[in-house]
């Protein structure tokens, strides 16, 4: 992630979480961005303008008529063709609710208002449940958005008033990850029109989807997540275990976790979740139907049974691809064997592969990849060979990769996915496995 050269707004707000905002405004800073925080009046009761002052070596703006910055006469609009973006984190619902209805009475909305269209607005709204799921304040959410603000929606947490609810701002990884994948998006052409007029003109190739919403590569509103609402979504996640006798078997290093948080992040997004696990030891997740199983046999015969009605099938399973020929009842004695006993192998079925020759047109097939070597050229391989439309490629040797750990670094390779725009590929920085689960699924709607 860089943000050299990048120029900054921080709009801040009169919202508990605004303690935040140095530690925020250092990360861009670190990251090589300029930043200047915009403040509304309230935000000085909860963080010291300054701390942000000696941090961003610019002046703290909060009053609309500051003698530091009247130099250039209509500030505010110098100010905002300066930025290449204005983040908001936290937004209130005070300040959620005066950009919606275009209140100027302070700096921050001011500045808002005055950005022109080409400078993406970011909101990340954060208050107390009950405020956020109000439907004044949702209705709001919906006009900004309306106005091609981009909104990064709260976590869900224990809020300040001790309540556990959807209001908490979000971890600064998810919020510097949208302001670099908006930046990426949004970066602008100048022209001159037919009149000697400055213009700007997108340089990304943008694109309507089926459902009619303007998307533009790499850029995305974070959790937009409404392509997922009521959708079947069947996961496989875990290892298969194949029997050699009643005390050992065949398995591999998977913990499911990497499709144990799809699932839950399916499921939190609106989707009817049904998940076949093979073996892991996390506890089983709330999700509309789970199916246990332990062979790659039953794997398949689970899958067979579920997945006509599917509209998304993600296969993030560790599934065995030997089993064992003759099982043996009972435990096999070492004193029974010889020094070089050995064991027969057969294939099992190439699930993947099954799905990939029986879907219909409008299903829409994940596989992942674990590569030790030539990832991404083994990836589009295997998503050529599979028939997927998307395949998750990660790597068994590099740190926070693959299996056991909590995080993953993973690549995404789209079988149809803006081949002008070059988003068939698209590599990611290090997550959470939660994290990484949160962009699969925000994908799927971009290119299906």
């Amino acid at each position: 992630m860089d943000f050299k050269n990048k120029k900054i707004i921080l709009g801040i707000t009169g919202s508990i979480a605004t303690y935040k905002a140095p530690i925020l405004a250092r990360e861009f800073i670190k990251l090589g961005a300029t930043v200047k925080v915009i403040a509304t009046p309230a935000a000085k009761e909860f963080v010291s303008f300054s701390v942000l002052e000696n941090l961003t070596q610019n002046p703290v703006i909060s009053n609309l008529f500051d003698e530091r910055i009247q130099g250039k006469g209509a500030w505010h609009i110098d100010i905002a063709y300066w930025c290449d973006t204005m983040l908001i984190a936290p937004c209130s619902a005070t300040s959620l609710s005066k950009i919606a209805t275009g209140n100027c009475d302070n700096a921050l909305s001011c500045v808002a208002i005055a950005l022109p269209k080409e400078k993406p607005l970011i909101l990340a709204p954060a208050m107390d449940f009950t405020m956020f799921e109000h439907s004044t304040t949702q209705k709001n959410i919906d006009t900004v958005k309306n106005f091609g603000a981009k909104i990064i929606l709260p976590d869900e947490g224990e809020l300040a008033s001790g309540l556990i609810g959807k209001g908490r701002l979000p971890e600064f990884e998810i919020i510097l990850t949208t302001v670099n994948d908006v930046l990426a998006g949004s970066q602008m052409a100048v022209f001159n029109d037919t009149e000697g007029r400055m213009q700007y003109a997108p340089t990304k190739l943008q694109h309507n989807d089926s459902r009619g919403v303007l998307h533009t590569p790499n850029a995305i509103e974070t959790k937009n997540i409404s392509h997922l609402t009521n959708k079947k979504i069947l996961i496989t996640a875990g290892a298969t275990q194949e029997k050699i006798d009643d005390v050992r078997f065949i398995s591999n290093y998977s913990t499911g976790k990497m499709g144990y948080a799809l699932a839950k992040v399916a499921t939190q997004f609106g989707a009817e979740v049904t998940l076949i696990s093979g073996q892991t030891e996390i506890p089983k997740p709330t999700v509309s139907n789970f199916i246990q199983i332990t062979t790659a046999e039953e794997m398949f015969e689970a899958i067979k049974d579920n997945y006509k009605n599917q509209d998304i099938i993600i296969m993030s399973a560790a599934v065995s691809d030997f089993t064992v020929v003759n099982k043996v009842a009972g435990k096999i004695k070492k004193q029974d064997i010889s020094d070089d006993y050995s064991i027969q192998l057969k294939k099992t079925v190439d699930i993947l592969k099954w799905i990939g020759e029986n879907k219909t047109s409008s299903q829409f097939v994940i596989g992942f990849a674990l590569e030790a070597e030539n990832e991404i050229e083994n990836g589009r391989k295997k998503l050529t060979e599979k028939n997927c439309d998307m395949i998750v490629i990660n790597s068994a040797n590099k740190k926070d990769s693959g299996f056991c750990g909590d995080n993953n670094t993973i690549s995404i390779l789209f079988k149809d996915g803006f081949k002008d725009g070059k988003l068939q590929l698209q590599n990611f920085e290090t997550m959470s496995k939660e994290k990484c689960a949160e962009e699969i699924l925000i994908k799927i709607g971009i290119v299906n």
